[in-house]
């Protein structure tokens, strides 16, 4: 269930995220952040690719994991699917009716809309018109974002599984985790009595 998934991500607007002067400061294009509301730092848990690889939802709580799947899916012309899902994750958080409306329109306006600057390809997007966005509620775009979910769940989330992004991450996990030039004291033991 994807919506349970983000229950631990908070999304707070940051200038020291890369995409922050393609998005600008009113932006639809939330930054992910651990849930104490402290930015992540780039180190991470040893094996964390181990978690990525067990499911989407637990790459889609990673803000590293966010991190590297918005890499890929940027070289495969198909970013705007994780943006419109965690657009959506933060969208469903607001309850300020007022701030509702206006993340509602940027959601619609930069994914949903005919001339969307990010257009996702989703089914039902024509039955959503500028006048729904008066009347907004947390869950109205459920539908779509499920949609986008499975697309990223079945599609672009396996190729990222093989594609050497995804690989050259694990390989260094690894190489951290039992760097080839360290010995432990019983190989060392092994190979002095073995000679």
């Amino acid at each position: 269930d994807c919506t349970r998934v983000s229950s631990k991500l908070k999304y707070v607007p940051a200038r020291s995220d890369p995409l922050w002067n393609r998005r600008g400061s009113g932006s639809v294009l939330p930054d992910i952040h651990d849930g104490d509301g402290s930015s992540s730092s780039g180190h991470q848990s040893l094996k964390s690719t181990a978690k990525w690889a067990s499911s989407l939802e637990n790459l889609l709580e990673d803000p590293e994991g966010v991190k590297r799947f918005r890499e890929f899916l940027k070289k495969e012309f198909s970013e705007e699917n994780v943006l419109f899902w965690l657009a959506c994750e933060d969208f469903k958080k607001t309850e300020d009716k007022k701030q509702m409306q206006e993340k509602a329109k940027k959601i619609y306006m930069t994914f949903l809309s005919n001339k969307a600057s990010s257009q996702v390809n989703v089914e039902g997007q024509s039955r959503l018109t500028e006048k729904i966005l008066e009347e907004p509620h947390p869950l109205m775009f459920q539908k779509l974002q499920d949609q986008i979910f499975n697309l990223m769940k079945y599609d672009s989330y396996s190729r990222f599984l093989k594609s050497d992004l995804f690989l050259k991450h694990r390989r260094t996990e690894e190489e951290e985790e039992d760097p080839p030039d360290a010995q432990t004291a019983a190989k060392r033991a092994s190979r002095i009595y073995n000679t």
